[in-house]
């Protein structure tokens, strides 16, 4: 297969979705959060910016936002037990493990993926693999898994966003580059967990793709915007040090995430039908990463014209849950699972792209 600046190298999969799980909290209406969190309007501030007001700028009509719930890791360990079960699988079987979060709950040394290991009894000679991933985690983590020899392989994605950003700092921040906007994060992004379970099998029919864009975008330079900027916490604005609580933030740049996503999601496109012509009639199902409703739906509806696509082949959760995340995709594929809407051997598409920046896609099937 050939690749090219605005093509990276594609990688077949012969790993199927065995099992699969995903939880995320009730939804909250975007006015029951707007009145909680209190959100200073910029142009009366002794007002608050309302529900109605929130939900013009952002398209948001509700969100999982549990921080009671996702304080307790065990949460995010009971949906990976649930995936193992559903792949009908003991997790002395699993030989490889993947933890996808933007979000830990401990910062440092990957004790998150230790701790999961550990509770859910996985071998100690499994190496716990963490990515510090964002929306595209799961175009980060099939890349990878494509790239290991293990028979059964775990990923685990969550994120914490209640937990991070209902603190003061998302609401007057003088110090942070973006804080005037760091409200919309705490509007956005939402908590949810996600894990499947990779197997190989006889499938032969997948493939997979990942980049960077940092030293090509497409046929242009490099990309050079993290899209999410928090700067704080780490060796260059250590924990104690004057500035680095204010810096400890997820900024989103705004116009620079709306270009990135609009063309990262193309070029995904271009890169599956150079790929795989027939993809788009091929797979049951395309999930696209849930950023905004905006930034989804303008892409979907560019698609569709374009193409000839009916709705129903692409699922759109972001107005009800918000941005889960990693976990946007994958729940709408457990949803559909457990509707009868996808089968066993269907072929199943999913295309995100997110900070850092990276985008990637892959087709696989579920087992």
């Amino acid at each position: 297969m050939s690749s090219s600046p605005s093509q990276p190298p594609v990688r077949p999969v012969q790993l199927a979705i065995a099992g699969l799980s995903s939880y995320v909290a009730e939804p909250t209406p975007i006015a029951d959060w707007a009145e909680s969190f209190q959100v200073p309007d910029r142009k009366n501030p002794s007002k608050y910016l309302d529900g109605p007001m929130v939900e013009k700028v952002l398209g948001v009509r509700s969100k999982s936002w549990a921080p009671d719930v996702f304080q307790n890791q065990e949460v995010v360990t009971e949906v990976a037990r649930e995936a193992l079960a559903n792949a009908q699988i003991s997790p002395h079987q699993i030989d490889a493990a993947i933890i996808v979060t933007c979000s830990p709950y401990q910062v440092l040394l990957d004790q998150d993926a230790f701790y999961f290991l550990k509770n859910l009894q996985i071998p100690d000679s499994v190496v716990p693999v963490q990515l510090g991933a964002g929306c595209a985690g799961m175009a980060r983590a099939m890349q990878l898994a494509t790239q290991l020899s293990a028979e059964n392989i775990l990923i685990v994605a969550y994120s914490l966003s209640s937990l991070y950003t209902q603190t003061p700092l998302y609401k007057q921040n003088p110090v942070h580059p973006l804080g005037r906007s760091l409200w919309m994060s705490s509007a956005l992004f939402s908590d949810g967990a996600s894990a499947l379970v990779l197997r190989k099998t006889g499938y032969r029919g997948g493939l997979a793709f990942y980049s960077r864009d940092s030293l090509a975008f497409g046929l242009e330079g490099g990309f050079d915007d993290p899209l999410i900027h928090y700067m704080g916490g780490g060796a260059l604005n250590p924990p104690g040090q004057a500035k680095s609580e204010e810096l400890s933030c997820f900024g989103m740049a705004g116009d620079r995430v709306k270009e990135y996503y609009m063309k990262g999601m193309m070029l995904n496109h271009q890169t599956l039908i150079q790929n795989r012509p027939t993809y788009l009639t091929d797979v049951r199902k395309i999930y696209t990463h849930q950023a905004s409703p905006v930034l989804t739906n303008g892409f979907l509806n560019h698609l569709i014209e374009t193409c000839g696509i009916p709705r129903s082949k692409f699922g759109v959760n972001v107005e009800t849950y918000g941005n889960l995340v990693a976990t946007s995709t994958v729940k709408l594929l457990h949803d559909d699972l457990t509707s009868g809407l996808v089968k066993t051997g269907d072929d199943i598409c999913i295309s995100v792209v997110g900070a850092g920046p990276e985008r990637g896609a892959f087709i696989t099937q579920m087992a």
